[in-house]
């Protein structure tokens, strides 16, 4: 069985209460930082049974297979990240992913994840959202990627380290708008836990006098863009020369329909009632 456990992003308190019970069944305890689990494990008063392996994007490649064969051989292997759920920006996907292919149970602790936390305090539409990660570190790439989310109507929520969150943030006001509402999570369940809202260019400004701590970002979508019908003799025009390629009258109603983004009903009124 493969164990996924979720792992506090601020305050101890907040762990699952079946974490401490899932790191001492544990036959082996995968870790992102050996030296995180160490501290982790004194501050829920558990005492290991079994073996700590690290586990980080450095030996996540080369590590799975071993972990692997473990889990073949009928062992219990636990995998914790430095903070929130493994495989979610963090190491894990790999293991996952063999683990299934081989035929491997795999489960999950559920709890704290800085994903959902932001989003819940953001102050932003939360009924449909996308996770878009850390945005390339390089200035062009970063432009693209954030080009082609422009027209995203879903929230988006970034994680970002906090010496690129102000270039980060004006990227995003120029891509986007600067008044595209957000909100900045700093620390969040920390002691220091920040949340700022505001337009993004007003962001980039504050950021710009520097940002401490874990960063996560959560911006708007994109307002939706009203559908304008043509004008009836238009998509009447549309229909005949679709007509002429050899489609019956039905389909080039429903072709026009599906290029002009429009209801069949619509175009079909304006072919047949016409002015």
């Amino acid at each position: 069985m493969l164990v996924l456990a979720a792992t506090p992003i601020g305050r101890t308190a907040d762990a699952p209460p079946r974490l401490a019970d899932e790191l001492a069944a544990a036959d082996v305890v995968a870790a992102e930082d050996t030296r995180r689990l160490k501290r982790l494990v004194a501050e829920l008063g558990v005492q290991l049974s079994g073996r700590v392996v690290s586990y980080f994007e450095g030996n996540e490649a080369a590590r799975t297979a071993a972990l692997v064969e473990e889990l073949r051989a009928g062992a219990r292997v636990l995998l914790v990240t430095d903070a929130g759920m493994p495989s979610v920006s963090d190491p894990g996907y790999r293991l996952v992913a063999a683990a299934v292919e081989h035929g491997i149970s795999v489960t999950a602790v559920p709890g704290p994840s800085a994903v959902l936390t932001a989003l819940a305090v953001s102050g932003l539409p939360v009924d449909r959202f996308c996770f878009e990660g850390f945005l390339p570190r390089k200035a062009g790439e970063r432009a693209r990627r954030l080009a082609d989310l422009a027209t995203e109507p879903r929230t988006m929520v970034f994680f970002e380290s906090p010496h690129r969150t102000a270039a980060t943030l004006e990227a995003m006001a120029t891509a986007f708008g600067g008044q595209r509402r957000a909100a900045v999570c700093r620390e969040l369940t920390k002691t220091h836990e920040e949340v700022r809202r505001a337009g993004l260019a007003e962001l980039a400004t504050w950021a710009g006098e520097g940002v401490r701590g874990e960063v996560t970002v959560v911006v708007e979508g994109a307002a939706a863009t009203p559908v304008v019908p043509p004008e009836p003799e238009a998509l009447a025009a549309l229909v005949a020369d679709v007509e002429a390629t050899g489609l019956s009258r039905r389909d080039a109603v429903l072709e026009v329909a599906r290029r002009a983004g429009l209801p069949k009903r619509v175009v079909y009124d304006a072919v047949h009632k016409g002015p």
